[in-house]
């Protein structure tokens, strides 16, 4: 028997990941779900940033603040993507990019129906000026191949535009203030379905306090504007930290797959 279209799909994941050999005497049908657990009752879905758990993101200083302020003025004057983008490139008031090389905008298709979202620029990003371009990058490339994309199919940004010193996380001041313009971008791009890579950018745009390891997985709503449509969000794995825990890409796949199914739903409900 020929194999199905998803058992051909999750072969070529494997492939592209790197498994390539056996490793163990006999095969295993990792096709085959195991018995699901009980699971305590969640609430609903919807509208997670309206009645966030815990905020995410203290309150900055005084000097945090004006830099929030001033971000806030310059995402709500930007009409269009080029406008936002040329106010983040010219925005001083966040330490980042003092440090950085160059902005990280955005990267791929805007008007796809997906947009991915991850935590900020490493190294190659700093150097090249693009988001997801190092080995994350080639990474989430592969990734999206696995469910028929590429970065035509997808648009990409962070939720912060410049390099943090050393590759560390970013800072809740340096997040409250590039969050106005992450907020504005997801508003203009109105993207179908919106994909938070890792535990950074999940916390961030959820405004939750879990960890990644919890949210992961977990539909739920996002609204980029009171007056706007709610957003379905996934929060998975960023592709970094899959490099570092290999044996996660398997939640990952799912992940995609889910995400594969659900624009697959949206557009036959268009």
């Amino acid at each position: 028997m020929l194999p199905s279209s998803a058992e051909s799909a999750l072969l070529a994941w494997y492939v592209a990941i790197g498994a390539d050999e056996a490793i163990e005497p006999a095969p295993r049908d990792r096709l085959v779900q195991p018995p699901p657990k009980p699971a305590p009752p969640r609430p609903a879905a919807a509208a997670i940033r309206v009645a966030p758990a815990a905020p995410a993101l203290p309150p900055p200083d005084a000097a945090g603040a004006e830099g929030v302020a001033q971000a806030r003025a310059a995402a709500e004057g930007a009409t269009n993507l080029a406008e936002l983008e040329a106010a983040v490139r010219a925005f001083t008031g966040c330490s980042l990019k003092a440090t950085a090389a160059r902005t990280v905008f955005a990267d791929g298709n805007p008007a796809a129906d997906l947009m991915i979202i991850g935590e900020g620029p490493g190294g190659e990003e700093d150097r090249l000026g693009l988001p997801f371009v190092g080995p994350s990058g080639r990474l989430l490339d592969r990734m999206l191949a696995a469910i028929g994309r590429d970065r035509s199919a997808a648009y990409i940004s962070n939720v912060v535009f410049w390099r943090p010193p050393g590759n560390r996380k970013p800072s809740p001041v340096e997040l409250a203030q590039c969050l106005p313009f992450v907020e504005r971008h997801i508003a203009l791009v109105r993207p179908r379905l919106l994909l938070l890579a890792g535990d950074t950018a999940a916390k961030t745009l959820l405004q939750r306090s879990e960890g990644i390891t919890r949210l992961r997985g977990r539909w739920c709503d996002y609204r980029p504007a009171p007056e706007g449509p709610n957003i379905p969000t996934l929060p998975s794995y960023h592709p970094s930290y899959l490099l570092r825990s290999p044996a996660q890409k398997r939640d990952s796949w799912r992940d995609f797959l889910a995400v594969k199914v659900k624009l697959e739903e949206l557009a036959r409900s268009v």
